[in-house]
């Protein structure tokens, strides 16, 4: 018996569409890195491409592969991290140029190649990464010499405190970002994130990059979520036990039955992405009702209690199955209890769940 990732394609194509709708007129791109966040780049990328996405972000060289092989040619597909030029083996990425090194290597390679070469360019404004800071941005202003050969597509930063609408910081990138940019050649803007998208018009840009908010994670902590869940994560039962009063449970004996309990034992570890630190505090649902992980969370294998299922609820065997993401039980709740980010848990998501994709 194994673990089932379903994966609602649709729900991901109708939050892009909801994005694409909030960011008019500016464009919305689909960030895809980390294999679309744990759900997939290929599917994901292809229902996005489907959903009239035409700009998509990836962290690494080999994502960007990966990915044009999958969505074919056309769409612009940017490489975060950058690469050195003609590492994309001809498939037409482009790289995002991090630093003034970067920059001077892809001038070079315009010069030897005889023609313009495209790229991304991107500003520091207060992340202290990846990106130009403010002197270097200086010196490009001072010697435009040293963009020569460079087909300046877009030129980005990246918030820091977007998730926190009363950051002070916001408004700062804002404002950096606007005075860097004008002492550059014009190139369109490249800003929002996902949460970025709901802090008003002054984080408006030409192209805004969501990624979480594609994949149902909240972009707006602490207010409703306006994005579709569209993970559901089900684990089948292995065993079901009746264990008396006393008897302690999992590595560490870290629990120990209060009273006579019933003990389900779950297709499910760490080794899946399930993480140790839902020991104990992570619930499950089964046949509709919530039920507590009990003892620590093991490579393959996770325990509920579920001596308290209601009268009426069927009855819990071998085969059942536990969902421990969907409805009511969403990356974020999972995050919470974990004490990380629904990022965390969908990008952890392992690779012997047999995935399931619904049509976009």
């Amino acid at each position: 018996m194994q673990a089932v990732l379903t994966v609602d394609l649709g729900a991901i194509a109708a939050n892009w569409r909801l994005l694409r709708d909030r960011a008019a007129p500016g464009l919305v791109a689909g960030v895809v890195k980390a294999d679309g966040y744990g759900l997939g780049a290929g599917p994901v990328g292809r229902a996005l491409l489907e959903a009239g996405c035409r700009h998509f972000f990836v962290a690494h060289l080999a994502e960007g592969i990966a990915l044009r092989a999958a969505i074919g040619p056309g769409p612009m597909i940017a490489v975060l991290n950058g690469f050195a030029p003609g590492g994309d083996e001809g498939v037409g990425l482009l790289p995002v140029l991090n630093g003034p090194g970067d920059v001077a290597a892809w001038s070079a390679a315009a010069r030897a190649a005889g023609r313009r070469l495209p790229a991304l360019l991107h500003l520091d404004t207060g992340m202290a990464r990846l990106g130009l800071a403010e002197t270097e941005v200086a010196a490009l202003a001072e010697d435009p010499g040293r963009l020569a050969g460079i087909d300046l597509r877009w030129v980005m930063t990246h918030l820091a405190c977007a998730d926190e609408p009363a950051s002070p910081l916001n408004a700062a990138q804002a404002a950096r970002f606007a005075a860097l940019r004008a002492r550059l050649p014009a190139a369109p803007a490249s800003f929002a994130n996902s949460s970025g998208l709901f802090l008003g018009p002054a984080f408006a840009s030409d192209l805004a990059r969501p990624g979480c908010a594609l994949y149902g994670i909240n972009p707006t902590p602490g207010q409703p979520n306006p994005m579709r869940q569209a993970v559901r994560l089900e684990a089948p039962v292995l065993q079901v036990r009746e264990v008396p009063a006393g008897t302690p449970v999992g590595y560490g004996a870290t629990w120990t039955a209060p009273r006579t309990s019933r003990i389900a034992t779950v297709a499910a570890g760490y080794a899946d992405g399930y993480l140790r630190s839902l020991s104990g505090r992570a619930t499950g649902i089964l046949a509709g009702h919530p039920v507590p992980l009990v003892g620590r969370v093991s490579m393959d294998l996770i325990t509920f209690d579920v001596t308290d299922l209601p009268a009426g609820a069927p009855a819990v065997a071998p085969g059942a199955m536990v969902q421990l993401i969907g409805p009511g039980n969403t990356p974020d709740d999972v995050a919470a209890a974990a004490g990380t980010i629904g990022y965390e848990i969908l990008t952890s998501l392992g690779a012997r769940y047999r995935r399931e994709y619904r049509g976009a």
